[in-house]
Order: structure tokens, then sequence, then C-alpha cells
């Protein structure tokens, strides 16, 4: 095949994954439902994965602090072959039961909290070994495979199984099974993060100011947010102390920062309850 013939075929596979992913709304909004049922509880969420799998988990886990303003402890990893897995190949890390549970235990998994197993196979020992211990811990399990029929499925509560077909290149899962996962977290950890209030409207209001792009989008959040000129969000967000939230309330209440931090500690942190909406 010619280089445009390849990318052609994959393109056309491509389009199959988001059609698999629609078909497991209903199993993925109860996932979602659990999570944020596990949070509001004092509950983690923890992913667990072997090789591509389990790289899918880190990076959505890495992600979700600077996105959502969240503590490292809310959304966690944990990849078969551990630090070094996620970006050398560890030979057989993912084969041992034993190594799941082990790392899973050292997390201390209780009721309220989700462990989700990413295996496209349903069959990786690593993250049956992992779900088997959250079971035996009382914490929520949830599968997301692209095998229903699998042990991986059997196991967890909740399966989000997206049936995306043979690889163009065979076996090789990192393609749209990979693809199918990574949707599937996104809306994961997304829909938890807006039902929890770490959105306003579809704005990052709690991004964390890290570098000057990011320092710029935040102004420009709250510019459109509250309907002001970018010079005016930049005046307020420097008297909240850089706290997007306090910063919000200023500046749609039209109050100081003193009295829209004690709005939002009334509403326990509650942005539209501190605005009154």
């Amino acid at each position: 095949m010619t280089a445009r013939e390849i990318v052609r075929l994959m393109n056309r596979e491509d389009r199959k994954v988001a059609i698999a992913v629609g078909r497991e709304l209903p199993a993925i909004a109860r996932a979602v439902d659990a999570i944020v049922k596990g949070i509001r509880k004092g509950g983690r969420l923890f992913y667990v994965g072997a090789g591509s799998s389990g790289r899918m988990g880190v990076l959505d886990a890495a992600e979700c602090p600077p996105t959502f303003g969240t503590p490292q402890r809310m959304v966690q990893a944990l990849i078969a072959g551990g630090r070094r897995a996620i970006t050398h190949a560890v030979e057989g890390a993912e084969d041992s039961t034993r190594n799941g549970e082990r790392d899973l235990r050292a997390m201390k998994p209780a009721r309220n909290d989700v462990v989700v197993g990413i295996a496209a196979s349903g069959t990786t020992p690593y993250v049956l070994g992992a779900l088997k211990y959250a079971r035996k811990r009382g914490a929520a399990t949830v599968a997301v495979t692209s095998n229903l029929r699998m042990p991986l499925g059997r196991l967890a509560e909740i399966v989000i199984a997206p049936e995306v077909g043979p690889e163009v290149l065979t076996g090789s899962t990192r393609l749209k099974a990979g693809t199918s996962q990574k949707m599937v977290l996104n809306m994961l950890t997304t829909a938890v993060m807006a039902r929890l209030g770490h959105v306003y409207e579809n704005l990052m209001i709690d991004v964390v100011i890290t570098n000057e792009k990011v320092a710029e989008r935040a102004l420009r959040i709250l510019a459109e947010a509250s309907g002001t000129r970018v010079s005016t969000a930049e005046h307020a967000l420097r008297a909240a102390g850089h706290n997007m939230r306090v910063a919000l309330v200023m500046l749609k209440l039209g109050i100081g920062a003193a009295a829209a931090k004690k709005r939002l500690k009334m509403a326990e942190r509650d942005l539209r309850k501190a605005l009154g909406e």
C-alpha cells in the first residue's frame, strides 16, 4: 500500500471509534455518577492499567490537578512496572495478579473509592489482581475494555466496552482500542469535575496558573464569564490573590475580595450558590 492508502484506511477505521463509544454512554454515565458519589464522600478515583492502557490512565490523572485545581490524591493512576513503564516497555510487568493487588493495597483503597481497570483484552493479570482486591475492600469497580466477554468484564460492577473491531495492525491495541480508552477517560473526568463544580458553564474556572500561556487563558476565562474587559479581569484576579473563583464573584457581583471570599466560604465553595445562580 502507498502511504496515502495506509492513512486513508486508518482514518476510515478510526471513524468507527466514536460510534462505538457512543453506544456505551449509559455505562459511562453510571460510572460518572459512581465516581461523583464516592468523591463527595471523601473517596478517590484510581486508574489501573498496563502498557498503552496504563499510560492512558497516567495521562488522564496527571491532567486533572492543573485543569481542575484538584488535589493530587483525588485522581491517581497505577501502571504495571511503575514509573519506568510510562516511557519504557517493562517486560512481564503486566503478567502478575499479585503485583496488581500489591500496588493497589499500598494505596489503601476504601469503600468510597472507585477503581477503574483499563485493559483492551480484558485479560491483563495486573489489572484483574487490582480489581479483585478493590472488590475485597468494598471499593466500586469499573472496567474499560474492548472485550466484554473476558474476565475483566465479568469482574467489574460497571463495564464500559466499546466494540471497535479488529485493529489495522492486528493486535496493536494502541490504535482504535487506545483511542476509545482516551475518549472514555476524557468523558469520565470531565463529566465528574463538571458535576463536582470544578467548571463554570464550559470554562475551566479552577485551572492552575502555572505559566504565561495559562495566565492569559485565565484572564480570558474571567472576562468571558463575567462579561468584562480583560484589563478589569486582570485587576480583580490580582486583588483576589490569583484565585479565579474569588475573582469571578468579585466581577459578577461588583464586590471586594474580602466580601467575595466570605460569600464563597458561606456557600462551601459552591460557585453558583455564592453567585446566587
